[in-house]
């Protein structure tokens, strides 16, 4: 069972809906314009004269989203000249990218709804949803191409990580080879690498100089690993109002997530305690009943790999905000910064 993590949820500080707190009521106009921008350009680029491949195309597209990425894009333009329509064409770049692995992911994990809408293999079946995903990712290509050779380049190599990070997520660590680190570069490469291409595409179509370009680039690497730490600790600590979804979802599903994965190493390392053993047993065991569930979230709420979850994901929120050193101050700084923030008292 693999998972694609959630869009961060929309913030409440900035005038119009985003998944990047802005404090700039200015700057959050700009963007809001441009994301509507991003959205007819969206739906340009999965139009097709095929009456299928158009609906199966746009269903997820049309279903909306927070469009995290191709704000992050947007974003980091700022920081640079961010009405050059370069990065119009590179927010659709990720974006298309993002969507087409949903269609791949859900039929790999059967998963019923995405963003709200019926997953596409349940409306038109696995074989459509997977060749209209290489479809999305064929239209994110020839998008990417007309934005010169090193964005195709970026583009190949993170699609590369993508894939990787899939595959390595799928198959599980090899033997010898630490769970828990290996989980890390699962998350680097499947979700954080598109993240990274996202702002460096933003500061390098912006003409951004080379230090802020890999500055952001940085930045979004380590946020994205941030997230998704941040949403494993959500994942047992919340409630279902906090998160909108039942807590212990990710284990009732046997989704790898770093404090059983921490729980696993202590009890194998001989460290563990007859109740860490015997916990361990039961998440492994059969969680379908709510009453069970509910057992192993309250006693993981209590236990130290809950906390030393939390610890990381704030370390790499803390980290991804140092990279914006070489940042100008200004606006777009504190919105990245405050992001990163969020996400540490998310984790917290």
């Amino acid at each position: 069972m693999t998972r694609v993590p959630a869009d961060p949820a929309p913030s409440s500080s900035a005038p119009a809906p985003t998944a990047i707190p802005l404090k700039d009521p200015e700057l959050a106009d700009r963007l809001a314009g441009r994301l509507a921008a991003v959205d007819a350009a969206l739906e340009e680029a999965v139009a097709s004269a095929d009456a299928l491949a158009h609906d199966a195309s746009r269903h997820l597209v049309a279903a909306g989203g927070k469009r995290f990425r191709p704000l992050l894009t947007l974003l980091a333009g700022e920081l640079g000249d961010g009405t050059r329509p370069e990065l119009v064409d590179a927010a659709v770049v990720v974006e298309l990218t993002q969507v087409a692995s949903l269609y791949h992911d859900d039929v790999m994990d059967s998963a019923p709804v995405r963003r709200g809408a019926p997953a596409v293999h349940t409306l038109w079946g696995n074989n459509v949803a997977i060749l209209v995903g290489d479809l999305l990712f064929s239209r994110a290509s020839r998008v990417v191409a007309g934005l010169g050779p090193e964005a195709v380049m970026i583009q190949a190599s993170t699609f590369e990580r993508m894939c990787l990070g899939q595959l390595h997520e799928s198959v599980g660590p090899r033997e010898g080879e630490d769970p828990v680190e290996h989980y890390l570069q699962v998350l680097s490469d499947k979700t954080a690498s598109l993240l990274a291409t996202s702002a460096r595409f933003g500061a390098m179509f912006a003409g951004c100089p080379p230090e802020i370009v890999e500055a952001v680039a940085a930045y979004g690497e380590r946020v994205g690993v941030a997230f998704q730490l941040a949403d494993d600790v959500l994942d047992i600590a919340s409630t279902g109002e906090e998160s909108g979804k039942t807590p212990g979802t990710d284990l009732r599903e046997h989704v790898p997530t770093m404090p059983v994965l921490l729980l696993r190493r202590r009890v194998e390392r001989g460290e563990g305690t007859p109740a860490d053993a015997d916990l361990l047993a039961r998440l492994d065991g059969d969680l379908s009943d709510d009453a069970v569930l509910a057992g192993v979230v309250a006693e993981l709420r209590g236990h130290e790999v809950l906390t030393r979850t939390r610890d990381l994901a704030v370390r790499w929120a803390r980290e991804a905000a140092a990279e914006l050193a070489p940042l100008p101050d200004g606006s777009v700084k504190v919105a990245l910064a405050d992001f990163a923030t969020a996400l540490a008292d998310r984790a917290s």
